[in-house]
């Protein structure tokens, strides 16, 4: 499965600097526009790794976790 994400990319003097919109707390910077949306792919990466570690800490040991794919 692909996740895709909005790039909101602006330019800043030398610089492109981008957000995305469904994932709060995530930007970016390059040089280039490349650059930029590499960087935000990374930190929309870091945010969703540290939100489903904080999300299934303290589950009862009973507790069911499966995956669920969305297309």
């Amino acid at each position: 499965m692909r996740n895709e994400f909005t790039a909101i990319i602006e330019k800043d003097d030398d610089w492109y600097i981008a957000y995305c919109p469904e994932v709060p707390g995530a930007n970016g910077q390059g040089k280039s526009i490349e650059e930029c949306k590499a960087s935000l792919a990374a930190a929309i990466a870091l945010i969703l790794e540290d939100r489903r570690e904080n999300a299934l800490r303290g589950l009862p040991d009973d507790a069911i976790r499966e995956i669920v794919s969305v297309s």
